[in-house]
């Protein structure tokens, strides 16, 4: 008697198809973690600064202005929004 041997012809087909779905399956994880090279969100409560702020910011890094008149005409532009 030949028990299940019809069946044995195509049990590798079956196995194949295992190890191809996990490649598939390796793939699209590798892919999913190697999407790191996007730029990070930006945080909703740091907005970007204006003309007026990055002009303030860079004449005070050059010291052009002292810290008292960075401060006052910071508070100018804040009380202009």
């Amino acid at each position: 008697m030949m028990w299940g041997l019809g069946t044995m012809g195509w049990s590798w087909v079956f196995g194949l198809l295992a190890i191809a779905g996990l490649a598939v399956i390796m793939y699209v994880v590798v892919r999913l973690l190697a999407n790191t090279g996007a730029p990070p969100p930006s945080v909703p409560n740091s907005p970007e600064p204006t003309g007026a702020r990055r002009i303030l910011d860079e004449r005070f890094a050059r010291g052009e202005l002292t810290a008292e008149q960075y401060r006052d005409h910071l508070r100018m532009l804040d009380e202009g929004r």
